[in-house]
């Protein structure tokens, strides 16, 4: 019995993912736990493992298609067995499926049930009372009508193109005009297949080409570029939302002496264990140093939940990464109890993995508090946004030499701003203040972070 394969879950806050590969063809064996094909998820790229054996028989979407979770993508079963109706123009724009293809709860792949995304069909006209029926016409009649049939003319110059979202990603990649190509599908819709015929006239507004859509192309002509959202870009925008609006934020700033700190970094950096060098960074020892803070201001280390606060009584201190499409939170788990040494390892192993979209979900997932660093780009202040349920998050500027009042003379220290943004829910003004007083203390004193 055919199983149909549907878009899963693979990440907690996943409502969406993108199949970015197939990994198996149709009419290829399939085993259970195989990898099926590749999803872009809002924080990774992970892979949809098969949940049943036999062949593949269909893909229902190509790749580079968006689709909700539980809406089908593949079917399964053995090799004769009907695969299911897809049409054409659906798999071409890699679009929701209709009703008929569905998944019943007794085949579904994973657990969620379908959500119901019936589309209304257009339906031709019927023929006018008393007209001739097709088979009543003579062939010269059926071929004068076929001979008549209209073609799609181009949009019209300054009208709303209408073009799917694998259509318009496949178009900036190739440097393509939209307005220059005639759609197929629905009311005149442009879809992947018409860009397969494109000439050189729909090349005419671009001047170049592209290798990803995710920078759009220059143009001398074109006003501007549409190039649609990511799924990393797409959760940064609702969390955001979320966050800025509904919480009562405020900002607490600090400045800090760095000078020991960069002694005592210098002096690590030189450092040899295991016949390979200790590379310790700044943000490596700000981390440390936040988390070993929260350990002794643990109303800091809290989520809001609505109707109770969640004081944490283990630290999981998240680290801003920056990627290619935005911004994602790796955790270090239990910080206060690991070793500088440790949390370097840790931290450049997350960075790495998190730029190339290859994280867990229980690796970004579960912090307790937040460090954004930005200091490498020459910023010397900025205010970051908290990570809800979080209550705070620590940003941190650039070390910069500046001239200090020491007694009676003035000297050239090396100094850093950090600002904390409090969620006022769950942190009052004083408590976050000592906390920034401790961990202070503790940059100006890193003796106590080298354990």
């Amino acid at each position: 019995m055919a199983t149909k394969v549907v878009m899963e879950a693979l990440s907690p806050t996943m409502e969406e993912g993108r199949l970015v590969e197939w990994k198996k063809q149709e009419g290829e064996p399939v085993a259970v736990g195989d990898v099926l094909a590749e999803v872009e998820t809002d924080k990774a790229v992970m892979e949809l493992v098969a949940r049943a054996g036999g062949t593949l028989l269909k893909h229902m979407v190509e790749a580079g298609a968006t689709v909700p979770v539980s809406e089908p993508v593949a079917v399964i079963g053995e090799p004769g067995e009907d695969g299911g109706a897809t049409t054409g123009a659906g798999k071409a724009n890699g679009q929701r499926t209709t009703e008929t293809m569905r998944p019943q709860p007794a085949q579904a792949q994973g657990t969620q049930p379908a959500p119901d995304r019936t589309q209304p069909t257009s339906m031709p006209p019927a023929p006018p009372a008393g007209a001739a029926s097709e088979s009543s016409r003579s062939p010269a009649q059926q071929g004068a009508t076929a001979s008549r049939t209209p073609t799609v003319a181009p949009p019209a110059p300054g009208t709303r193109v209408k073009a799917s979202p694998l259509a318009r990603r496949i178009a900036a990649e190739r440097g393509l005009d939209l307005g220059g190509v005639a759609g197929t599908g629905p009311e005149g819709r442009i879809v992947a297949r018409d860009l397969e015929s494109a000439g050189p006239s729909a090349q005419s507004a671009a001047v170049i080409s592209l290798p990803s859509a995710k920078r759009p192309p220059v143009s001398t002509e074109a006003p501007y570029t549409d190039v649609p959202l990511t799924q990393i870009r797409k959760t940064i925008a609702r969390r955001l939302a979320q966050s800025i609006g509904p919480i009562p934020t405020f900002y607490l700033t600090s400045e800090v002496d760095m000078e020991r700190v960069w002694e005592a970094r210098e002096a690590l950096s030189t450092g040899q264990r295991g016949g390979q060098e200790i590379k310790v960074s700044f943000n490596d020892i700000v981390i440390k140093a936040v988390a070993m803070a929260l350990r002794q201001h643990p109303a800091c280390n809290a989520w809001w939940q609505d109707d109770h606060i969640r004081y944490w009584n283990e630290v999981h201190v998240s680290m801003a990464v920056a990627v290619e499409e935005g911004l994602i939170t790796p955790v270090i788990r239990h910080t206060d109890q690991k070793r500088l040494q440790e949390i370097a390892r840790e931290a450049k192993d997350l960075a790495g993995r998190a730029r190339e979209r290859r994280l867990r979900p229980e690796e970004y997932t579960g912090g307790t508090f937040s460090v954004s660093n930005l200091g490498m780009l020459d910023i010397d202040e900025f205010t970051a946004v908290i990570n809800p349920p979080e209550a705070g998050i620590l940003a941190i500027g650039r070390i910069v030499q500046k001239p200090v009042a020491e007694a009676d003379r003035v000297a050239l220290r090396r100094r850093m701003r950090m600002t904390m943004s409090c969620d006022h829910r769950v942190i009052d003004g004083a408590t976050g203040a000592q906390f920034l007083q401790t961990l202070k203390r503790m940059l100006e004193n890193p003796l106590a972070l080298i354990w």
